[in-house]
Formats: C-alpha cells, structure tokens, sequence
C-alpha cells in the first residue's frame, strides 16, 4: 500500500518537473523601470520571451510592446546583461533596426532576436534595455530572464 502512494506521489512530481522543462511561449514577462520615479517619453506595456526558458545554443526572440509620447526618427538601444549582479554582456544597436524608423506618436514592437553561444552558464540573468536618443533617455527598463540547459526536445 506504501509502494502504491509513494509511486502516486513520484509520478506526480515527475510531471510537474517536465512541466517546468517545456519551454513557454509568448508569455509576458515582468519587468521594472530603471528609476521607478522617472516620466519615460517611451511606456513599455509588455516583454515577450520566446522561448522561456531560453535554450542556449538556439534562437531566442525578445518582444517589447512599448508606447511613444512623441515621434522618434532615431536613436540607441542600449543593452547590458548580468549574471549575479556581474556585467557579461552589452550591446548597442541601431534604433531603426530594431522596429520600423520613425516610430510615431503612439504603439510600436521592439524586436530582437539572438542565439547565446552554447557556453552560456544556465541560470538566471538580468538584462537592462535604455532607448537614448540625442543624450537623453526616453526609456529604461530592466527584467529577468533564464537559461537552460539544452533539452532533449531541442537534440
């Protein structure tokens, strides 16, 4: 009777861990203004991470809905990574190539997508994302995101 129990409560929890090993897709991710007080030009509405968890070695797509005040013809999207608190990775992209230049007043989707080298340590990271045009920063927003080990789906 003990076995019958203990093989309910195995098989259990094995399917809650596969579930925490299927990759989610499309669901919105929570993020955090850089300064919490800050009137930002650019409202973010919503951060996509596809896959999430990322698989290292494949794709990964970063989606962020965001709102301008005014229009923008141009700029920088500045990103840093952390890997507990240390800086790993920054990258500086062109605004225009990351959505579709000049952004006008109202909604507009920043998409990126990388592939992080098969070396990357799993675990979680932070990665900071600022919009500067001209000097000034219209946008500042941090989130979390986490790497896993490569699955045996992704084999």
């Amino acid at each position: 009777m003990a076995s019958v129990a203990s093989h309910r409560l195995f098989s259990a929890s094995s399917f809650f861990f596969f579930l925490l090993l299927i990759p989610r897709h499309g669901a919105s991710t929570d993020f955090q203004y850089c300064n919490k007080e800050a009137d930002y030009l650019v409202k973010v509405s919503s951060v996509q991470i596809s896959p999430d968890p990322i698989a290292r070695g494949k794709p990964a797509k970063f989606k962020i809905t965001a709102n301008a005040g005014a229009p923008i013809s141009g700029g920088m999207l500045v990103i840093d990574v952390k890997y507990f608190g240390f800086l790993v990775h920054e990258e500086i992209h062109d605004l225009c190539e990351e959505t579709s230049c000049p952004i006008l007043n109202g909604d507009f989707i920043l998409s990126h997508q990388q592939t992080l080298p098969s070396f990357t340590p799993p675990g979680t990271y932070t990665l900071t994302m600022k919009l500067i045009v001209n000097a000034t920063q219209l946008t500042c927003i941090n989130f979390d995101f986490s790497v896993r080990f490569a699955s045996i789906a992704d084999i």
